[in-house]
């Protein structure tokens, strides 16, 4: 801890600024935990209690260069939940950048991404422990204002350690409204991506190359947009029953629409996915740590921060697996938001917000051949539901200081497919968020939940009481309390400060065991109790 302090005082002593040389910035994160031993849960402290992750990241820019890097400190082991190789201390990634006019060419580190990620995304979430950026070159030229390329080619992080497999990309976006002058926008987009890796596999067909190709277009026109993208890919390694692999080909399809004008917007998206897994190191598929993904596939449901809400979230199903007969799926969501102006009928004196959400979705339709690991699945058609879900949000500020949120939320979830439970759910939360706001920057939080499920474990109840002081300094207190199987709190208490760009925040408590989300993508954390301490700054 002492080393960690040390560094974050050594990154805030830095100049911003070196005179007549160029400029520095970055930042420090560290989250920090103390794990504890609760008879409540049954759950025992790991042997390396005190755990850490820590990022460390650096700058220098001057004229059209530009370089960076980022060091690593997992002391003594990582956080729980995330992928053990990061067990080690270094500088993860580095880059230099030059760019000149349409020109821009990265050596070393980089992220990037071609169209909605479906192909292509390399990306950094601490919070769910992934960094899947390629260490190689990358090149991107602006030929005129309405259109570019892209290419590149590399290894992907795999903790401190390169993917085995070579991934080399290829990138092309066309803004066909501007180079016809026309008032709609019209964007055209086509890309390719390949992973190489070499096999000592005996089969002449084992597939050392596993290409895949995109097309894509948006279309913006007065208050309307359209967008879709195709996705293929090349047959790929899987392994199935009795070590007897199978090379199959993959396809997506994400088709959005979407209506917004001054108080109403209305989203709807539409994907179907099969056996659209694709790693830069074929035994990878599948691991529970999100590592060496090349593609990017998001769950499409209502985002929600209530804590019972997020106890049956989907999790995306876009893999092949013979055995568990799934080969992808099929399915969609759609966003409505409303405003009632202030005045009008509805609206009241300080009008009235309705956000109404539905996700539905489901597996497609195969036929599998557990014998010789084979299936044959049917793109459009659909099998079996996985989850689907009805909410309905409404926002109303009764007065300039007190305002109020209600959410009631329907949902069905099969836990086989999801988590590979042995339930099936149906459940109801009905959440209601009470916000006052006092003067100087002082406010007053208190949410009530509940979700009475059918399985599983359950119903749950839940509360929040929060408090800040200022816009700087806050402190909560929260519990989630399984009634109904368990008769465990998952109880919680600490506070936050921040100063400018730099933030503190600590707290002690249980966790809840189960998916944890972020925008969509989900990784399992294990149950776990201690004191958790918060640290970044960016300079």
């Amino acid at each position: 801890m002492k080393k960690i302090l040390l560094t974050a005082l050594a990154v805030c002593s830095l100049s911003i600024t070196v005179a007549q040389n160029g400029t520095f910035s970055g930042g420090f994160e560290s989250n920090t935990q103390w794990y504890q031993d609760d008879n409540g849960l049954g759950t025992t402290a790991p042997q390396d209690q005190l755990r850490s992750n820590n990022y460390f990241k650096l700058k220098y820019s001057y004229g059209k260069f530009t370089a960076g890097a980022q060091y690593e400190m997992y002391q003594p082991s990582p956080l729980l939940g995330y992928f053990p190789g990061y067990d080690d201390n270094a500088i993860a990634t580095y880059f230099a950048n030059f760019r000149h006019k349409g020109l821009d060419i990265t050596a070393g580190n980089f992220y990037d991404q071609f169209g909605s990620g479906l192909i292509y995304r390399s990306w950094e979430d601490h919070t769910l422990g992934v960094d899947n950026s390629i260490k190689g070159i990358r090149v991107n030229y602006q030929f005129t204002d309405y259109l570019e390329a892209t290419g590149f080619a590399g290894n992907q992080r795999a903790a401190f350690e390169l993917s085995d497999g070579t991934i080399q990309g290829f990138n092309t976006e066309l803004d066909l409204g501007t180079a016809l002058d026309l008032d709609t926008s019209i964007n055209l987009g086509a890309s390719y991506v390949g992973r190489y890796q070499q096999t000592t596999s005996p089969d002449p067909d084992f597939p050392a190359t596993v290409n895949a190709y995109s097309i894509r277009s948006d279309v913006y026109f007065d208050a309307f947009n359209v967008g879709f993208e195709y996705v293929y890919k090349d047959p790929d390694f899987n392994l199935g029953n009795n070590s007897v692999s199978n090379y199959s080909d993959g396809q997506a399809l994400l088709f959005t629409a979407g209506y917004a004008i001054p108080g109403l917007g209305i989203n709807a998206l539409f994907r179907t996915l099969e056996n659209m897994g694709f790693y830069s190191d074929r035994e990878e598929q599948g691991n529970a740590f999100l590592q060496q993904t090349i593609n990017f596939i998001p769950g499409y449901t209502k985002q929600s921060s209530y804590a019972v809400s997020n106890i049956y979230v989907y999790a995306p199903q876009a893999l092949l697996s013979i055995a568990d007969e799934k080969a992808g799926e099929i399915g969609g969501q759609i966003d409505v938001v409303y405003t009632a102006d202030k005045g009008s009928l509805l609206g009241g004196k300080n009008g009235i917000t309705f956000s109404l959400n539905y996700a539905n979705w489901g597996g497609i339709d195969a036929v599998y051949d557990q014998t010789t690991n084979q299936y044959e699945g049917s793109f459009f058609s659909r099998s079996d539901r996985y989850f689907e879900e009805i909410s309905l949000e409404v926002y109303k500020k009764l007065t300039d200081d007190f305002s109020i949120k209600g959410t009631g939320t329907r949902t069905y979830y099969d836990g086989r497919i999801i988590e590979g439970g042995t339930f099936v759910l149906n459940g109801t939360a009905l959440v209601a968020d009470f916000l006052y706001e006092l003067d100087k920057g002082r406010s007053v939080r208190l949410d009530i939940q509940h979700l009475s499920a059918d399985a599983d474990r359950g119903n749950w109840a839940a509360t929040t009481l929060e408090y800040a002081f200022s816009s700087s300094l806050s402190i909560y207190a929260a519990d989630l309390y399984n009634y109904d199987e368990t008769d465990i709190h998952y109880y919680s208490a600490g506070g936050s400060y921040t100063k400018g760009r730099s933030r503190i925040a600590v707290n002690y408590g249980r966790q809840r065991g189960g998916l944890i989300c972020v925008g969509g993508v989900c990784r399992f954390v294990p149950e776990n109790t201690g004191f958790t301490l918060n640290i970044s700054t960016n300079f």
